[in-house]
């Protein structure tokens, strides 16, 4: 029992050899009793003990209200559908009329559409960067209750007690010590919790729905929180055992010299490190691959570390190491069985997908490559994405990219088509490769490994009275073209609204997604689909006559191309063209010019028949940034309380940056 309490003997001076009893402390040391020491020092004692009981006890209220929170989550996604199941549409000449609206669904929409209208938007972003309101307001909420639970239940007071065998020399003993270690018990509380949030396979998306990557603000501010939690309790400690306790400097020198404090010091220096390193500037610095890899070494000897300091606490220490485990196993468990196919000589074993290249040459920016292969596997539900490893040219890395096609399951067998911009690394020495081939007039192909699917169906709410329209920014157009093809493989509605705007930089730039678009376009007769492309870096020209462009034999007859002129008129009045236009919005004064997003939303919403409406997004940050302060403008709770579905308009954006 003496080496239990050893780490603290001399801390605490408790007189373990004069002990007819030790009292258990769950995460601390035994307490020797009765204490014989002088007053003050019981007194302290008994804070010392009744706190740290108190702090393991809110460190389970903590977790019980996050499981809590978990539970009836999961328990409201069963029993209340996003699906507004509870309504009946009918269809007639010239709107829809719903028969039955339940009090319940329009509350539901009232509430959505007013935490839109004041939660969407990004909030100071100099500190938070493309963050919304709600992401902020569920992290202050987090703080403040963490900043609570840090300070409450504490008895500050301060005891000057005599040190033994040395007359006129005292300690100093106050409330620092229980409060730092309240701090730590809490950062230990948290580790398990930050490591379900940045978990791939993630537990908290199957409870409640959201895609994992929504949980990495969580899990990047969550980590900022502990590194602050790990350094007020590495600092107050230090005053106490190199300032407050005496004599000095031996007490110190002892002090430092222990094993558990030798770990502590190494725990906090990996978790200054992992925080110097998760810095959005140090990131670019050293690159994404780097950090992830890094990132993943130290927190695992930082966990590590933190059990050898203080082993007693292993309640979570262990648990974040399992639950970090568990997330790769699952993931090559996953992509294994993904990959577990019949090979060329009949038999079974791992097989990667081989994919057909295609090359779309761009200096300036980085190449293009579009990817197509056939894979068997069950088809994946719209929204989700995968992450594509290129064994050519690394087994170390792999990246996240959406297919843009549609998950159609046939004999077996899902078609895959990505679009890739090769700036650098992996898909730049993809894309050298594949001009290499294609300059010696061969087919370019690749091995692919696949991981996934991962994230949730964004579409399972669109219902037919739901108008939709998708903003796509250059590659962003994979994200928001498999929304579209399934509406256009579904019955026409002629009173739903379906719009693409999609900006690019130039207008070869479609040829990445020609034979979608041209599907796109033959449906618009019976979906009424309309299609906006805008060119932001080439020069605006006049827009030539369906006798020019036949002429040219290369050009849709139904394919309007008009000038940066023509783009100042209403986008409404565009939708009875009923075709696809190509809009160039560059000119010489004003060579990249974004089109008016406000204007076309605001348009958009107005011109609406009847029923809400949902914004697909996905594009560079600051066309998504732009579209959440957009679509909040565009919403009214009031105005939808009093059955104007027209002001309930939703967002589902795609902000991983992958292009």
């Amino acid at each position: 029992m003496a080496d239990i309490a050893a780490p603290l003997s001399g801390r605490h001076i408790q007189n373990l050899s004069e002990a007819t009893a030790f009292e258990k402390h769950w995460g601390y040391p035994d307490r020797a009793l009765p204490c014989t020491n002088d007053a003050g020092s019981c007194a302290y004692l008994d804070l010392v003990y009744h706190s740290h009981d108190v702090s393991m006890l809110y460190a389970g209220i903590l977790w019980a209200v996050v499981s809590g929170i978990l539970l009836v989550w999961a328990f409201g996604r069963k029993l209340w559908p996003s699906r507004r199941a509870d309504e009946v549409l009918v269809l007639d000449s010239e709107r829809f009329v719903a028969t039955t609206v339940s009090r319940g669904s329009r509350v539901k929409r009232t509430a959505a559409a007013l935490v839109r209208s004041y939660l969407l938007p990004d909030s100071v972003r100099a500190v938070f960067g493309r963050t919304t309101r709600l992401q902020v307001l569920i992290l202050a909420v987090c703080a403040g209750y963490l900043l609570i639970f840090s300070l409450v239940g504490l008895v500050y007071e301060t005891w000057v007690t005599p040190v033994k065998k040395m007359p006129g020399v005292y300690n100093t003993r106050t409330s620092l010590g229980p409060w730092s270690d309240r701090i730590g018990i809490l950062a230990y509380a948290l580790t398990p919790f930050s490591i379900m949030l940045s978990s791939r396979e993630s537990i908290l998306s199957l409870l409640t729905g959201v895609p994992y990557q929504s949980f990495n603000f969580l899990h990047r501010w969550l980590g900022y929180i502990i590194c602050i939690q790990g350094l007020l309790h590495t600092i107050s400690w230090t005053v106490i055992e190199a300032y407050l306790y005496q004599p000095q400097p031996s007490v110190a020198a002892e002090w430092i010299a222990q094993t558990y404090m030798i770990w502590g010091c190494v725990a906090i220096i990996l978790l200054l490190l992992i925080f110097v390193l998760s810095l959005p500037p140090v990131i670019r610095l050293t690159g994404y691959e780097f950090f992830r890899k890094a990132h993943y070494v130290l927190a695992m000897i930082y966990i590590g570390a933190c059990y050898a300091h203080w082993d007693k606490l292993s309640c979570f220490m262990i648990p974040a190491l399992v639950l970090w485990f568990l997330d790769r196993a699952v993931r090559l468990v996953r992509t294994g069985l993904a990959h577990y196919q019949i090979l060329p000589d009949g038999k079974t074993g791992f097989k990667t997908a081989q994919a057909t290249l295609t090359h779309f040459p761009d200096a300036e920016h980085g190449d293009i490559l579009r990817l197509d292969f056939a894979h068997s596997q069950e088809a994946w539900q719209i929204g989700q994405h995968f992450y594509l490893c290129f064994p050519e040219c690394s087994i170390w890395q792999s990246h996240p990219f959406t297919p843009l096609n549609l998950p159609e399951l046939r004999d077996g067998v899902v078609e895959h088509s990505y679009i890739v911009r090769a700036k650098k690394g992996e898909t730049k020495k993809l894309a050298d490769r594949a001009a290499a081939k294609l300059a010696e007039n061969a087919k370019a192909t690749t091995p692919v490994v696949i991981s996934g699917s991962y994230g949730e169906s964004i579409t399972d709410h669109l219902t037919p009275d739901v108008n939709v329209l998708c903003v796509a920014g250059g590659t962003g157009i994979t994200y928001v073209l498999p929304v579209l093809l399934s509406l256009i493989a579904q019955p026409g509605s002629k009173n739903r609204k379906i719009e693409l705007i999609w900006a690019i930089r130039k207008k070869p730039d479609m040829q990445w997604v020609q034979k979608e678009l041209d599907a796109i376009h033959r449906a618009s007769r019976t979906h009424g689909v309309v299609v906006h492309i805008f060119v932001t870096r080439e020069s605006s020209s006049p827009a030539p006559s369906l006798r020019d462009e036949k002429k040219t034999g290369n050009e849709d007859p139904a394919v309007k191309e008009v000038g940066a002129s023509s783009s100042k008129s209403s986008t409404a009045s565009s939708a009875s063209v009923k075709s696809m236009e190509v809009r160039k919005l560059g000119g010489s004064e004003n060579f990249d010019t974004h089109p008016d997003l406000e204007k076309i939303v605001g348009a958009f919403v107005e011109n609406t028949i009847c029923g809400p409406t949902t914004v697909f997004a996905s594009g560079p940050g600051g066309m998504v940034s732009d579209l959440r302060s957009i679509v909040a403008a565009c919403n009214s709770g009031a105005q939808v309380w009093k059955g104007n579905e027209r002001y309930d308009v939703g967002l589902t954006c795609d902000d991983r940056l992958e292009w």
